[in-house]
């Protein structure tokens, strides 16, 4: 039994010893004990500290033999409280270090009640700043008395006159009192008017009515042989100056309304027989004017009969200041931008100057182009009262008003008639032009004027946008600043030839946005399979990109990687609708104001939220070569994504239904159409013709579902997009680019081990006719087995399990891992033997 004990105690000890040790933690009870030790050495440092200004002197002088237990001392704490005493009042502050007993108490009590630590610091910081202030103030005044102002305040005050004399020294004191004052007492000066206007209505209500009566004027002043009394109320017995001849003289005095109580018939009787006499002149005054009746508020009378009682409801108090808006104003908005505050936008002068010098007039031109309109239109019997040009940077719009009766659709049908006798490539008639009375006929000029970025930049218009995202696209035909707001559109859909302006146009929406919004409010994600044309972005990668975690390069070149981007953005679109759904507002613009309001908690996962911006700057090759992966997640974003802030941008070269589709046109209504080769382009652009009359070069046609502009497109070359991002890429930075949120797609293939005895009998047929075709796929099973689709599907996935066939690739085909019939056979009999 002994030895067992012996083992049972070790294995304890060993248990013992295996477990954790627990950290320590500030208990209760720990609490109490350190709070009652502060209170008492609060009360004992106040008790030293009164005692040092009665014999503070002789102690003193006791302290250097402090070590002697035989030495006195005056003060009431003895030793330790005489060095205390010298320590705080001598050495340290002076007189308002009286105020560490407050402190010490506070604290001592704040830890016995359990109470919030963090008022607390708000106290000890003030009190700390007011014991400084004061210290320095008692040293300024009490130079002669070191006990007042401590050696450190009569120190610091000789500091601070060395280096601002006496009277900047006493300002620099005056103004921490009154930051004192203003932020912890809280003065201002609509306190101190209330507090007086409060002082003077106490005064008021406490004043009795007979010092009412002497307060006012003597306006209401009635001689007293003038009062005369009706059948009402009895006069008094005598005349008013016997009533009053214990006065030394008589005091005029204001009428007093008087409501009489309600009295029987009885006691009428009885009154009239014992008429009283007035034995105080203050009781009642009488006044022989008629004076109007006011009616007075009647108290709730409970109807006994019915049980009918009016109750007043009092009004319910409202709380004038909440959390949200003590927050702003101690610390102010959020401000997202406060990260990067240093950050500065890159200036105009790195946008070139062409040395155009404007729109030139040729008015020989205008002369020529005019009189053949007037005559061609005329060779048709189509007579013109009146024509206007107007001259833009690339096309003149001369606007015609037929004569009456000329039906405009034969004006319309003349387009490649005016074109010839014009000899001029890019006629476009408007019949009408929307908002005129008129029909526009564009003609292009023979001496274009190109539109830098710059003159677009630098535009008041663009400059003074208040849009959240301005895109500046050039002029228009009457050179006014075009600039249009995303955020409105609100995804935009670019189409047209090649070489006809699409990458400038990208270039020139990028370069706009760069100039107006800050690395904090916007972030872009660039994909690039032609891996060329939005290179010189990489440089601006961890101020304005986005891209996913564990990604080398932000800006998307591989098309497969675009998949997982458009589903990641999915994601980041619905955890975006979950933190409005919280914040119950409808779309980020509200968001962003609430959270810049401190109405938003962080800790709940409430956060500022940039716009988002997606260009693709070739759609086609992406549509080609994964299909309804790439359109279903674009389509879902376009059609969601906008009350969130996720904005697309798609150009394509190809404006064909097969990838301009009709999911797509539905959900991107603002489209821009560079010249396009067929009136069938324009209209799969713009459902409208007009885009194969275009000149090129920039030359566009805007709409966003309403009206149709002509733009030419702003021009910004490679060399000053490189001087921008040079010059982002130069200044602080954030650790790393928006990182959007990480996408884990389904299994792709079915990853089954399916047993050898339950394959399909057509397993080894299959297998070869997938081998002969090198295509693994199940509608060619279905052609060649001649089975239905469920069946070849099934052998897909056995094929798939077997190893002779890839995973699912979208709408690709299969890859085939055997390359021939010989290795198929070698596989499937080493697969039969090790089975």
């Amino acid at each position: 039994m002994a030895k067992t004990t012996k083992k049972e105690t070790a294995a304890s000890k060993k248990t013992a010893d295996s477990t954790p040790k627990k950290s320590w933690k500030l208990t209760r009870q720990h609490k109490m004990l350190i709070g009652s030790l502060l209170v008492l050495f609060s009360i004992a440092l106040l008790t030293a500290f009164i005692s040092f200004y009665s014999n503070g002197k002789y102690d003193q002088s006791q302290l250097v033999v402090f070590s002697d237990r035989n030495a006195p001392v005056e003060n009431w704490l003895g030793k330790f409280g005489a060095y205390l005493s010298d320590l705080f009042l001598y050495r340290g502050f002076g007189a308002s270090s009286f105020l560490f007993v407050r402190l010490f108490f506070l604290t001592g009590m704040y830890l016995i009640l359990d109470l919030s630590i963090l008022k607390l610091k708000k106290i000890w910081f003030w009190d700390v700043f007011a014991i400084i202030i004061i210290s320095i103030l008692l040293g300024f005044f009490g130079s002669q008395l070191p006990e007042l102002g401590g050696v450190i305040g009569f120190e610091m005050n000789l500091f601070l006159q060395d280096y601002l004399g006496k009277a900047g020294t006493f300002l620099v004191l005056l103004f921490g009192l009154i930051i004192y004052l203003v932020f912890k007492i809280r003065i201002s000066p609509d306190a101190v008017k209330a507090f007086f206007e409060r002082t003077k209505s106490e005064i008021n209500e406490s004043m009795t009515p007979a010092d009412a009566n002497l307060r006012q004027t003597s306006d209401s002043y009635i001689p007293a042989e003038d009062n005369t009394v009706e059948n009402t109320i009895p006069m008094p017995l005598g005349t008013p100056e016997e009533a009053f001849e214990d006065e030394e003289e008589f005091i005029p005095e204001p009428v007093l309304k008087v409501t009489p109580p309600v009295v029987s018939q009885f006691e009428l009787n009885k009154e009239a027989h014992n008429t009283p006499t007035i034995s105080h002149h203050s009781e009642i005054v009488l006044d022989t004017k008629p004076k109007p009746v006011v009616p007075q508020p009647q108290p709730v009378v409970e109807n006994t009969n019915d049980s009918f009682v009016i109750e007043e409801v009092a009004e319910e108090d409202q709380l004038v200041e909440n959390l949200a808006s003590r927050l702003v104003a101690d610390f102010g908005e959020f401000d997202p931008t406060l990260e990067l505050s240093n950050y500065k936008f890159p200036p105009i002068d790195m946008l070139k100057e062409y040395a155009t010098g404007g729109i030139t007039i040729n008015q020989e031109e205008l002369e020529e182009n005019k009189n053949r309109i007037v005559e061609t239109l005329r060779n048709y019997k189509i007579e013109i009262a009146q024509i206007k040009a107007t001259v833009g940077p690339s096309v003149t719009l001369y606007e015609i008003v037929p004569e009456a009766g000329i039906r405009i659709s034969k004006i319309k049908s003349l387009e490649d008639d005016i074109a010839l006798s014009l000899a001029a490539l890019g006629i476009r008639i408007i019949a009408p032009i929307p908002g005129k009375g008129t029909i526009g006929i564009e003609v292009p000029n023979k001496n274009p004027t190109m539109v830098s970025m710059r003159s677009v930049i630098a535009s008041a218009k663009f400059q003074e946008a208040e849009m959240e995202l301005p895109i500046a696209l050039g002029k228009t035909i009457s050179n006014e600043t075009f600039v249009v707001d995303l955020a409105k559109m609100p995804h935009l859909l670019m189409a047209g030839a090649t070489g006809q302006g699409k990458s400038v146009g990208l270039n020139a929406v990028l370069t706009s946005l760069l100039y107006k919004k800050h690395p904090a409010e916007v972030k872009f994600v660039l994909v690039d399979p032609k891996k060329v044309e939005l290179t010189l972005f990489n440089k601006i990668e961890r101020h304005y990109l986005a891209k996913l975690p564990d990604t080398e390069d932000a800006i998307i070149t591989d098309n497969n990687k675009v998949i997982n981007t458009l589903n990641s953005l999915c994601v980041e679109m619905d955890n975006r609708y979950s933190l409005l759904k919280d914040a119950m507002v409808r779309n980020i613009k509200e968001y962003n104001e609430k959270f810049k309001s401190r109405k938003l908690n962080p800790e709940n996962g409430h956060r500022f939220l940039p716009y988002i911006v997606l260009v693709v700057d070739e759609f086609a090759d992406l549509i080609m070569t994964a299909g309804k992966e790439v359109e279903l997640p674009i389509a879902r974003l376009a059609q969601l994504a906008r009350a969130i802030g996720i904005h697309l941008i798609i150009a394509t070269q190809r404006p064909s239904v097969n990838v301009i589709t009709g999911m797509i046109k539905a959900n991107f209504p603002a489209r821009i159409a560079f010249r396009v080769t067929s009136k069938i382009d324009s209209r799969t652009i713009l459902d409208t013709s007009g885009a194969d009359q275009l000149i090129g070069r920039g030359d566009l046609l805007y709409t966003n579902g309403n009206d149709i502009v002509r733009v030419q497109c702003a021009f910004v070359d490679t060399p000053e997009v490189e001087k921008i991002t040079d010059f982002i890429g130069g200044q602080k930075a954030y650790p790393n680019a928006y990182l959007l949120p990480e996408f884990v797609g389904e299994e792709s293939g079915i990853n089954l081990d399916i047993d050898i005895t339950d394959r399909d009998s057509l397993f080894r047929e299959a297998a070869e006719v997938i081998v002969n075709a090198q295509q693994g796929s199940a509608s060619l099973l279905q052609r060649k087995l001649k089975l239905g689709y469920n069946r070849a599907g099934r052998l897909i996935d056995q094929l798939e399990a077997a190893g002779i066939v890839g995973p699912f690739e979208g709408s690709k085909a299969r890859n085939v891992l055997v390359p021939d019939l010989t290795s198929l056979d070698y596989f499937l009999d080493n697969e039969k033997n090790n089975n």
